[in-house]
C-alpha cells in the first residue's frame, strides 16, 4: 500500500514531455528554432561553472554529465545527467547564475536556447513560462521525494543493522 502511494506520487511529478513543455504558437516556435544553438563536448569539458551568469537553458542530446556544487569547501555530486533532461532551468527561468557546476562524463551534445530567445518566446507567448515553471516544480518534487527515500533506507539500514547486532 505504501509503495503504491509512493509509485503515484512520483507519477505525478514525472517530468513531461520537451514537446509539451515547448508547446506554443509556429511564430515563437520559430524564434526558439532560429536562436538554437549546438554545443559539442568531449569527457571532462566543463559546460558551465557554479556562480557563472546563465548563458540560457540547456536540453541535452547526447552523452552523459555530472552535475557539482561546491557548499562551505566540499564538492558534492548533485546526480547524472542524461539525453532529453533540460539543464538549469530554475536558472534560465530566473536569469540568474549557475546555481551548480556541469561537467561532461562522456564525450555528446547538448542544444542550448539563449536567454535573450527564451525572453523573447516569454513576452509573445506567456504561458510558454508557466509551462516551463510547473516543469521545474515538478523537478524540485522528484529531488525531494528521491532524498527522502534515501533516507528511508538509511534508516533501514541502519535500524536492521541494529537488531542484528
Amino acid at each position: 500500500m505504501q509503495s503504491e502511494a509512493m509509485s503515484s506520487r512520483m507519477d505525478a511529478v514525472a517530468a513531461h514531455p520537451l514537446a509539451e513543455l515547448l508547446a506554443c504558437p509556429p511564430t515563437t516556435g520559430g524564434l526558439l528554432n532560429a536562436a538554437a544553438q549546438t554545443i559539442l563536448f568531449d569527457a571532462g569539458d566543463m559546460i558551465f561553472r557554479q556562480a557563472g551568469p546563465c548563458a540560457g537553458l540547456y536540453l541535452v542530446v547526447q552523452g552523459q554529465l555530472l552535475r557539482r556544487t561546491d557548499r562551505l569547501e566540499t564538492r558534492i555530486s548533485l546526480g547524472l545527467v542524461r539525453p532529453g533532461e533540460l539543464v538549469e532551468l530554475a536558472a534560465a527561468l530566473a536569469e540568474q547564475p549557475h546555481t551548480y557546476s556541469l561537467v561532461a562524463q562522456t564525450s555528446g551534445s547538448m542544444m542550448m536556447l539563449p536567454i535573450d530567445a527564451l525572453g523573447e518566446a516569454f513576452d509573445s507567448y506567456p504561458p510558454l513560462r508557466m509551462q516551463l515553471l510547473e516543469e521545474l516544480a515538478r523537478e524540485v518534487s522528484r529531488a525531494y521525494h528521491t532524498c527522502a527515500m534515501n533516507r528511508s533506507s538509511r534508516k533501514r539500514r541502519s535500524s536492521t543493522r541494529s537488531v542484528s547486532a
